[in-house]
């Protein structure tokens, strides 16, 4: 009986996404009668069955790399269908303002919606699945040695290596990293979703990414649903330092800076492991600015409170598809871009992957280049 309520929320969902579009799309138009409407009710019952069954094989305990695929894929497919429907029928109110009729309303409806959620569906493919674009800004730090002016950090985040096989899309990654002649390279986590041994190959072109002043790695939630210390352990033989709670200075010339990075807060259930700013700090330099790696936008509370200069954070990917950024900003105070929390500024990534389904919408992906300048 304890498994019931999450049963019925795990196909509560489904039935959500597939109730509202199959209205849209099918039950509308057709007015309930004719070839179409079995045909139409007959492939959204099939969705019904299958994005549920897919789901369970792919991310239970089967960890069915081809059930992950489909699940995923159709997964992100619905939620556009579905977003677009809830807006067609939004505009539907307008149509029937202006005295337009069934069956010709829902069927222009339809035909809007059915369009657009195509559209979206190709380009959002297309924008997941290409290298992503280099976004670059300044941002200035309290007191920054006038050596470590112009410092270029470069982060990648939220990579997701899964089920797709996306060899080529990393060492393409890593080429365009290293184009960017960073001086600190981050991870700030989200690595890979799966294990070492099935995901190592996708990982390992990281182990090429060239910057002077070191490469520092830190978990996110995604490495505490696989194998956290095996991830960590795989990033430190390729040549990335995990920053577990802990902190490196690096220097040029006079000045010196501290990149400190501190565990995901999922990973609390693992013993040794869950985020500790004072510890990750104990020991640095209190004159030295600090940048701090933190997986989750909210963790900039504390970093608020330990005066740290920068935070830098991933997971949102900014929504991904939108509109799904509106329930990401329920749990985070920032999807994206640069911000300011009392003396402390935040930047959230994007993210370089995708999670889940392969799709990004109005969300696209990015790799950071952040030049650190004097205040």
């Amino acid at each position: 009986m304890k498994y019931v309520p999450r049963l019925v929320l795990f196909l509560a969902v489904p039935a959500l996404l597939i109730s509202l579009p199959w209205w849209t799309l099918v039950a509308a138009p057709t007015q309930g009668a004719g070839s179409l409407f079995w045909l139409g009710s007959a492939l959204f019952a099939l969705a019904f069955c299958c994005l549920p069954a897919a789901m369970y094989l792919g991310h239970g305990p089967a960890q069915s790399d081809a059930a992950s695929i489909v699940g995923d894929t159709l997964l992100g497919v619905l939620w556009v269908v579905f977003s677009w429907s809830v807006l067609g029928n939004l505009a539907r109110l307008g149509l029937a303002v202006a005295g337009v009729d069934d069956p010709a309303r829902s069927r222009i409806v339809a035909a809007g919606v059915l369009a657009a959620s195509t559209v979206l569906t190709v380009w959002g493919v297309v924008e997941a699945r290409r290298v992503p674009r280099v976004r670059t800004l300044e941002v200035s730090i309290p007191g920054l040695g006038p050596a470590l002016d112009g410092l270029r950090l470069v982060v990648v985040t939220d990579t997701h290596f899964a089920a797709l096989d996306r060899l080529r899309w990393s060492e393409r990654v890593v080429e365009v990293v290293n184009a960017q002649r960073p001086d600190i390279a981050c991870h700030a986590g989200d690595l890979a979703d799966g294990s070492v041994a099935k995901r190592h190959a996708q990982v390992d072109p990281l182990g090429k990414v060239e910057a002077e002043l070191g490469r520092f790695y830190i978990t996110g939630n995604h490495e505490y649903f696989g194998d956290a210390p095996g991830w960590i352990d795989h990033m430190s033989s390729l040549g990335w330092q995990p920053l577990r709670n802990q902190h490196v200075t690096v220097r040029r010339g006079d000045d010196h800076l501290v990149i400190a990075g501190i565990d995901d807060p999922t990973g609390v259930g693992l013993t040794g492991h869950g985020p500790d700013l004072p510890t990750a700090l104990a020991g640095a330099d209190p004159d030295a600015p600090v940048v701090l790696l933190a997986h989750q936008p909210k963790q900039i509370t504390d970093a608020v409170a330990a005066g740290v200069a920068l935070q830098i954070s991933g997971h949102t990917h900014g929504g991904q598809i939108w509109p799904f950024h509106y329930l990401v900003r329920l749990e985070q105070p920032v999807v994206a871009g640069l911000s300011r929390h009392g003396d402390t500024q935040l930047y959230t990534s994007r993210g370089t992957g995708f999670w889940g389904p392969q799709l990004r919408v109005f969300a696209p992906s990015e790799i950071t280049v952040l030049v650190l300048r004097p205040r």
